[in-house]
């Protein structure tokens, strides 16, 4: 590892200018690409104290064994310096895209004598018109089967079209009409070309020109009495407007533009974009990439613009592109998109309408896309089983963990102080095991006492679950009499009277906690204080991703691409889901009734009917005792209870559980929470 002060440039040899900079380590690797505005300033980021960097850039810095720059003349120079040296080097430390699948094009090969329509994947080829991408190769092919009827153009392969030459005689399609046959001299080269550019503008989205061009055809053909004629006009017209139909209209006519949303955590992010030609949805890809340097959602942004139009020229790059976020560097994206389309191109964030409604479906489809990409590795048998096997090696426990267990602890700056466990069975989430916790002491913003409570009321129901088995516990005394005996207690002793496990029958090989060494500590003194040393306990601190054992001063540091660190990541991940949901819950219904929870005797549904017949607090605190008499269920005594608590307005206590170790269940799937909330939300 690498001091950055040991090549740090003197300030006095960094130009001020704009320019490309790369960091190379000390096999002379490049491992970073970047530009700036100011080189000078830029790079004084690079070497200040590590501790005030981002941990990937502290990385990265510490990596590197030099720096080098080279200064350009405007900050577009400096954009596409960036863009090819990061396709040269691929440095390792750069935001890399990657497609979560093989999107199919429909290409028109216009380089060469006879154009030839086909289906074509990877990299694009120069002198290729390109539609799309699609998500399936057979909605191209259906597609092109409907566009032979009005364009015939050539689909065969070089091998076919070169056979065909030779015995003058064509392929099925030039018998069937859905090929000019230009192998056998139907047509010539050039009228076949022309056949085929018409073909492009029509997939471009130019639909009306064309289509009232046949049907003024059509007409003329029937007032002449050429029915044939006509009616052939007629399906063709027929067979162009099914093809169009494929393509939902989304936008206004003549609208091209391209979408682009972006889906992350702060680990991964997912990159979503709709190509809309002529108001259509013309095509659609993704992309996924692994977060190896700090990039904020502009940054992704751009280098999704730098990926997507790198080598894009022409109508590829449309009048349009809407994204969420822009860029810092926003004119001179715009000015470089503008070079390659070779007009003006609207770079924006869209703020109403259609354009909007739309960007959220992207936004959807990039969510989507982010899940997916996660649950393919998860859900892998072999991929899973190798996660176990490395969780214990890292870990040193005698057997891989086959049930893990996930506590976190979520509040509002000290309110609503709440705390999830979810549970993973053979690298899998079992939803229906997952539990959510009240803290009972007031712990305010004390996660590692609030970390303590709820690993103590875990097991300690574990615990008395197994006194109902007859196991003996020291802890607790001999057992109650007439309980079954151990040798009673077989697998039907650890369920219900309908058959479904006990709440915490089973117990976790290992016990994972959202943090660091203290609350590592706690989980394992609450083990401790009731006699269970047969579980693991281990945390994940979020920061560098690090696994805290208890009694260790230095963490585990997992390799970044293991499988084991992985699983650890989505179970900790799942435990901050579930906990910010319980924890907004809890506060939007505090909120709604907060000032009625100190009125004695005034239960949940009476409050709830005091609110939704007033409609807020606000026009209840407003209302007449004699109002407030006509609400259902509220006699006169309860009415002026509610009228002196809101008079008073006093602050709403946080809502306890009196019960005594009951535990809320939720078996349902909530939607996934930010993780950028963790500064004040946890």
């Amino acid at each position: 590892m690498a001091d950055p002060s040991s090549y740090r440039p003197q300030p006095g040899q960094i130009p001020d200018s704009p320019g490309v900079y790369r960091f190379r380590d000390e096999h002379r690797r490049v491992i970073y690409v970047g530009k700036a505005k100011s080189l000078r300033q830029r790079l004084a980021n690079y070497f200040q104290d590590l501790a005030g960097l981002h941990p990937r850039t502290a990385t990265m810095v510490t990596t590197a064994a030099s720096v080098e720059w080279t200064v350009v003349s405007t900050e577009v120079e400096a954009l596409q310096l960036e863009y090819s040296w990061i396709k040269e080097y691929d440095p390792r430390f750069n935001v890399k895209y990657r497609d979560d699948k093989s999107y199919p094009s429909l290409a028109v090969t216009l380089n060469e004598q006879f154009p030839r329509v086909q289906v074509m994947r990877g990299p694009k080829k120069k002198g290729v018109r390109y539609f799309g991408p699609y998500a399936h190769a057979w909605a191209i092919r259906e597609t092109v089967d409907l566009m032979l009827r009005v364009f015939p153009v050539r689909t065969c392969s070089a091998g076919v079209f070169k056979r065909s030459a030779q015995i003058g005689r064509p392929c099925l399609l030039g018998y069937i009409g859905k090929c000019a046959a230009p192998c056998v001299g139907r047509i010539s080269p050039e009228d076949h070309r022309e056949l085929a550019e018409d073909f492009c503008d029509f997939m471009a989205g130019r639909t009306g020109a064309y289509l009232s061009r046949l049907e003024r055809q059509m007409h003329e053909a029937a007032e002449e009495m050429e029915y044939e004629r006509a009616a052939r006009l007629r399906d063709d017209i027929g067979a162009l407007r099914r093809a169009m139909e494929k393509n939902a209209v989304v936008l206004a006519d003549a609208t091209d533009a391209d979408l682009i949303a972006v889906a992350e955590d702060e680990l991964e992010a997912a990159v979503q974009i709709f190509h809309v030609r002529g108001g259509r949805v013309r095509g659609q890809r993704g992309w996924v990439t692994d977060k190896v340097e700090a990039v904020d959602t502009a940054g992704l942004v751009e280098h999704a613009l730098q990926q997507l139009y790198g080598e894009e020229s022409g109508e590829s790059v449309p009048k349009e592109v809407l994204v969420p976020a822009l860029p810092e560097d926003t004119p001179a994206l715009t000015e470089w998109l503008a070079g390659r389309r070779g007009s003006q191109v609207s770079l924006r964030i869209p703020q109403r309408g259609d354009k909007k409604a739309l960007m959220e479906t992207v936004h959807r489809n990039a969510q989507q896309s982010l899940a997916l990409h996660k649950t393919k590795r998860a859900s892998d048998l072999t991929t899973r089983s190798r996660a176990l096997e490395e969780i214990a090696e890292a870990l040193e426990l005698d057997s891989a963990p086959l049930r893990i267990e996930c506590f976190d602890i979520s509040h509002l700056q000290g309110d609503d102080v709440v705390a999830s466990m979810v549970v993973f069975e053979d690298g899998l989430a079992r939803k229906s095991e997952y539990r959510r916790f009240q803290i009972k002491s007031f712990a305010g913003q004390d996660d590692v006492r609030s970390m303590h409570e709820v690993v103590s009321r875990r097991f300690r129901r574990y615990l008395l679950e197994k006194q109902k088995t007859g196991e003996w516990i020291p802890e607790e005394g001999p057992v109650d009499a007439g309980a079954p005996t151990p040798a009673d207690a077989g697998p039907e002793s650890l369920r219900n009277d309908d058959g479904r496990p006990r709440r915490f029958a089973y117990p976790p090989q290992l016990v994972v906690v959202d943090g660091g060494r203290p609350q590592v500590a706690a989980a394992r003194r609450a083990l401790d204080e009731l006699g269970i040393d047969d579980v693991a306990v281990c945390g994940l601190a979020k920061r560098l991703e690090e696994v805290w054992l208890p009694g260790e001063d230095d963490p585990v540091v997992l390799p970044r691409t293991s499988e084991g660190l992985y699983l650890l990541q989505r179970v900790r991940d799942e435990a901050h889901r579930f906990a910010i949901q319980y924890q907004r819950a809890k506060r939007g219904k505090r909120l709604r009734t907060g000032p009625l929870d100190d009125v004695p005797g005034l239960g949940e549904s009476r409050k709830q009917a005091l609110v939704k017949h007033f409609g807020s607090v606000k026009k209840l605190r407003q209302a007449t005792i004699d109002q407030i008499c006509e609400v259902p269920g509220i006699g006169r005594k309860t009415a002026e209870a509610v009228a002196a608590a809101l008079a008073q307005a006093a602050p709403a206590a946080p809502a306890v559980n009196t019960a005594t170790g009951e535990i809320m269940e939720d078996e349902t799937p909530a939607p996934a929470g930010t993780m950028s909330e963790r500064g004040t939300e946890r």
